[in-house]
C-alpha cells in the first residue's frame, strides 16, 4: 500500500520531492521508451506479425496504467453486441481476481474467458459457441491481430506532458493512439471542459483517429451480498466511509463528495485481495449514521466475506453514458455484430 501511494505521489504529485523524484527517473524512462519503440516498429514493419484469432475481434484497451474504466467500458460494449444479436464473450488475462467477477456481474449471459495466451483464448470462445471476442486490456497484446481497438484515455487522470513508466503512469508514449480504432476519452469526475481540452490535445497528436466522450455516471448504490438498492442521492449529506482498491480512487471520491457526501476513504492498491482484518476494521469503522461504500470491483472480492454483524455495505453502481461522438461508437458495433464469420482483413 505504501508503494502505491508513492508511485501516486511520484506520478501526479506537483511538490519538489515528486518533481525531483520524476527527473532523477528520466534515464529509465527513456530506457524503457526506448524498448517499446523497438518493440512496436517490429510489428509495424512486419518482422513480427500478429496472429489471426478464430473470431471477429474487439479490443478495449488504454495507454495509461489503470484507472480509465476500462472493464466497466468493455462490458457495455459486450452487452451492445449481444443486445445487436452477436454472441460476445468476453476474453482476458485476469490480472487479478476482480475484473473475470465483475464482468460476469454485469452480464451474466456473456461467457467470460481467462487466458494469458489471447489467441487461446479466443479460440477457446468460438468452441463455446461466441460469434465474436471482446478483449479487455489487449491495445499493447500485438501479438493478435483485431478488427477494432478502442483506446480509452481518462479525463481524471490527465497531464499535460504524459510520461512513460517508471517516470509516470503511461505504458506507451501519447502517440501510439494513432494505432486506434477509436478514442474514448473518459470521464467520471472530470467536467466535460476537462473532457474537452482531454480531446483537443489528442486531435493535435491523432488528427485522423475519431474520439468519443464517455461520461460513467453513479446511477444507484446496490447492497453487497443482497439485492437491496437505494437511489445514488442518498449519499448527499451522509457521512461515507469509502473502501477502494481501483485505479483511479481519487475520481471515485470525488464523484461521492460532488454528490454532497462527506467522505473519508481507506485506499488500497488496484486488485488488493482483502485480508479479514482489513475488512473487520473497515467495518468497525462505519459511522453509526454514516454508509460504507465500495465499488463494483470491491464488491465482488468482499462478497461472502462481509461481517454479518456489520452495518451493510454497498457498491456504487455506474453506467455509462455517450456524451460526444455517438455514431462512431455505434458504427464499430454495428459492423462487428453483423460479422457472423471470420474473414479475411
Amino acid at each position: 500500500m505504501a508503494e502505491a501511494r508513492w508511485l501516486e505521489r511520484v506520478w501526479f504529485g506537483d511538490d519538489a520531492l515528486a518533481r525531483s523524484t520524476r527527473r532523477a527517473l528520466v534515464p529509465l524512462e527513456a530506457v524503457y521508451r526506448a524498448i517499446v519503440g523497438v518493440r512496436e516498429a517490429l510489428y509495424d514493419t512486419g518482422v513480427i506479425e500478429a496472429q489471426e484469432p478464430a473470431l471477429p475481434t474487439l479490443s478495449v484497451g488504454n495507454v495509461s496504467v489503470g484507472g480509465t474504466g476500462k472493464t466497466p467500458v468493455a462490458a457495455w460494449v459486450a452487452r451492445g453486441l449481444a443486445e445487436r444479436g452477436a454472441r460476445p464473450a468476453i476474453v482476458l488475462r485476469g490480472y487479478g481476481e476482480d475484473e473475470p467477477l465483475v464482468h460476469r456481474a454485469l452480464n451474466p449471459d456473456i461467457p467470460v474467458i481467462v487466458s494469458a495466451d489471447r489467441v487461446a483464448g479466443v479460440e477457446r470462445a468460438s468452441n463455446e459457441g461466441a460469434t465474436i471476442a471482446v478483449l479487455d486490456d489487449a491495445f499493447q497484446h500485438r501479438r493478435i491481430a483485431r478488427d477494432a481497438d478502442l483506446v480509452l484515455v481518462s479525463a481524471d487522470r490527465w497531464m499535460p506532458e504524459p510520461r512513460v513508466l517508471p517516470a509516470g503512469p503511461w505504458r506507451e508514449p501519447l502517440r501510439a493512439i494513432r494505432r486506434a480504432t477509436l478514442v474514448l476519452v473518459t470521464r467520471k469526475a472530470a467536467s466535460e471542459a476537462d473532457a474537452d481540452a482531454v480531446n483537443a490535445a489528442l486531435a493535435d497528436v491523432a488528427p485522423r483517429i475519431p474520439r468519443s466522450t464517455l461520461h460513467l455516471v453513479p446511477s444507484e448504490l446496490v447492497e453487497v451480498g443482497g439485492s437491496a438498492t437505494r437511489p445514488f442521492a442518498t449519499v448527499s449529506g451522509r457521512s461515507i466511509r469509502v473502501l477502494a482498491a481501483i485505479g483511479d480512487p481519487h475520481a471515485f471520491v470525488r464523484q461521492l463528495e460532488a454528490a454532497g457526501a462527506r467522505v473519508s476513504a481507506e485506499i488500497y492498491p488496484d486488485h488488493h485481495q482483502f485480508h479479514d482484518d482489513e475488512i473487520a476494521r473497515f467495518a468497525k469503522s462505519i459511522p453509526s449514521d454514516g454508509l460504507g461504500i465500495c465499488t463494483l470491483k470491491d464488491a465482488v472480492k468482499l462478497d461472502g466475506r462481509w461481517p454479518r454483524e456489520a452495518p451493510t455495505l454497498w457498491y456504487v453502481s455506474q453506467h455509462v453514458i455517450v456524451e460526444r461522438g455517438v455514431g462512431g461508437v455505434e458504427r464499430i458495433l454495428d459492423d462487428l455484430a453483423r460479422a457472423r464469420d471470420r474473414s479475411p482483413r
